[in-house]
């Protein structure tokens, strides 16, 4: 599972770019984190006794998906005449790519980058992870990162002063985050059948942090 958290903090670095486009730097961090919600087509394939494989790290990931969102946002900018709504439709692709190409180099897995053209890219492919990391320490560990991503959030907004009505709940939020870290970190060792429990509290976990940066926007905002 890759961490969304990673891919949150990896978007929130590009802050140092100085992004004065309105909505853009907010699409660029919501970009990284996107491709990851392809975890709910998996959990309704799962829970539908459906086949699930084939629809994590493949039409998310790819860069003829990421163009058609960046075509769409750019379509319903025009007809809206909304700059802002462009802006957050390339931020979302600019995001995605990040996110794909992050996910090539550091997960261990393959990405079907250039889907559904051209088959897996696996730089790791000879390459087995101790099983202590995969799917165990690396799925625990998730909410750990994201717990991190929020709080870099709300240390951002302490120092800028913006969004401090929201901090208290924030706070709130990421001890819900580290203590599912806490949990998992014992679950995933001791009780084989985790993985529907985690798949629920990843989703929880991966949605509240993508609706937090949109609350948190004046935050993200602020130091484009």
């Amino acid at each position: 599972m890759a961490q969304a958290g990673i891919h949150g903090l990896v978007g929130l670095t590009m802050r140092k770019m100085s992004i004065k486009k309105e909505w853009l730097l907010l699409g660029v961090i919501i970009g990284n984190m996107a491709p990851d919600l392809d975890a709910l087509a998996v959990a309704y394939a799962t829970l539908t006794g459906g086949d699930a494989h084939g629809l994590h790290r493949t039409w998310s990931h790819s860069i003829p998906f990421i163009a058609l969102v960046i075509m769409i946002f750019y379509i319903i900018s025009a007809v809206g005449k909304s700059r802002k709504v462009g802006n957050l439709g390339l931020g979302l692709g600019i995001g995605m790519l990040i996110h794909s190409l992050l996910d090539l180099v550091i997960w261990f897995r393959g990405v079907q980058l250039f889907w559904p053209f051209y088959p897996e890219i696996n730089f790791w492919a000879s390459y087995t992870p101790p099983t202590w990391w995969a799917d165990k320490f690396e799925s625990a560990v998730e909410f750990g990162l994201i717990a991190l991503f929020l709080f870099m959030l709300g240390r951002l907004a302490s120092k800028q002063s913006t969004d401090t009505d929201f901090l208290p709940k924030l706070n709130i939020w990421i001890g819900i985050e580290l203590v599912l870290f806490a949990v998992f970190l014992v679950l995933v060792y001791v009780w084989s059948g985790y993985f529907t429990a985690y798949g629920a509290a990843y989703i929880f976990s991966l949605l509240l942090a993508v609706i937090i940066t949109v609350r948190m926007r004046k935050t993200v905002e602020a130091f484009a």
